[in-house]
């Protein structure tokens, strides 16, 4: 349920209002807009009188909400949600970069990496140090070895880190990473989404192989219960019945997820392809469809990568798309100033 205010609503009353559903076991959550304030009801509201709400002075309007996820839907808050990284930001009408290789294999390549992903315009590094990998036989990441080599990069260039956790008692090496990463096949693992709701670090929460929008929200609601509202979301392709790339792109996702919520989303055109011909046409697609951000795979030795290589870019590939990207947001934003 959410309780629309009249403009300048009385300070007191709204206390008191405040108060008053809280005596009844209801969390409430306040957003303060340009042009009115929204309390939103979490918990049993069924029992709620809502004409005795709507009759007190200060209200201009009550509402149910019928989806399940209350905290990351749009009617909860209508204001769109920046996510702040360090010195920059994922969300509020910039495009934000995030690149790097798919996982971490010596402190020469990532930092190599950083330097030029950064000089060509990214603002966070991405950088795998715990693998999951389909097969048991393949690399599965530096672990804890390459947390602490994306800590030298980050040292180096001052480009915030975002890697992957995989499971609850990786936590602890996760103290200087600056966004927490869950991928694809974690989306539903409820207990590790709770620990994260715990943490004051943002979450970059991909959507899962074959996730509806709605179970991919509720993951996010998972987070967000527990007091964490800093979520990004990733769009990472999903599993179809097309064989020829690696997922399928939902381009879709972008201005669907912006009607039904107000967090950040940003797009993995490395992922949703797996071939790195694809990567440039399906960012440019994003940028246009209004993706607050993007996040690819960069590699310097694509060919050797331990993993993913196929879907990888060089650095100076990076750098001829970070140019179109920035044209392409460009024109959006104007067409919608219109």
């Amino acid at each position: 349920m959410v309780v629309i205010l009249k403009r300048d609503p009385d300070k007191a009353q709204v206390e008191s209002l405040m108060h008053w559903l809280e005596s009844k076991g209801i969390d409430v959550h306040t957003t303060v807009g340009k042009n009115q304030t929204i309390l939103g009801l979490v918990g049993d509201t069924i029992h709620l009188d809502i004409d005795l709400i709507k009759a007190l002075d200060i209200v201009e309007a009550v509402r149910r909400v019928q989806e399940p996820y209350k905290n990351a839907n749009r009617k909860f808050h209508p204001q769109d949600t920046v996510v702040k990284v360090g010195n920059t930001q994922v969300g509020g009408g910039n495009l934000t970069l995030i690149a790097g290789p798919c996982s971490v294999e010596s402190e020469e390549q990532i930092v190599e990496i950083a330097k030029a992903v950064k000089a060509s315009g990214a603002t966070m590094l991405r950088g795998g140090a715990f693998k999951p990998r389909t097969s048991p036989y393949s690399f599965q990441g530096m672990r804890a070895e390459g947390i602490r080599l994306l800590g030298i990069a980050k040292e180096i260039t001052g480009l915030p880190i975002v890697t992957e956790v995989m499971d609850i008692s990786q936590l602890p090496l996760f103290e200087n990473v600056d966004v927490i990463q869950v991928g694809a096949r974690n989306m539903q693992n409820f207990e590790l989404l709770k620990e994260l709701g715990k943490m004051k670090k943002p979450v970059l929460l991909k959507r899962g192989l074959s996730a509806t929008y709605e179970e991919w929200l509720m993951s996010a609601e998972y987070i967000m219960a527990g007091g964490n509202e800093d979520i990004i979301l990733c769009e990472r392709g999903i599993r179809t019945f097309e064989t020829y790339t690696r997922n399928t792109l939902d381009v879709a996702a972008i201005p669907v997820l912006k009607n039904l919520s107000h967090l950040p989303i940003i797009i993995d055109p490395s992922h949703s392809a797996g071939r790195s011909a694809l990567v440039e046409p399906l960012s440019c697609a994003a940028v246009a469809a209004g993706a607050d951000g993007l996040i690819i795979e960069v590699h310097n030795d694509p060919p050797h990568a331990l993993c993913d290589g196929p879907q990888s870019i060089r650095p100076e590939v990076f750098e001829g798309l970070t140019k179109k990207m920035a044209i392409i947001a460009d024109t959006v934003k104007k067409v919608y100033a219109k």
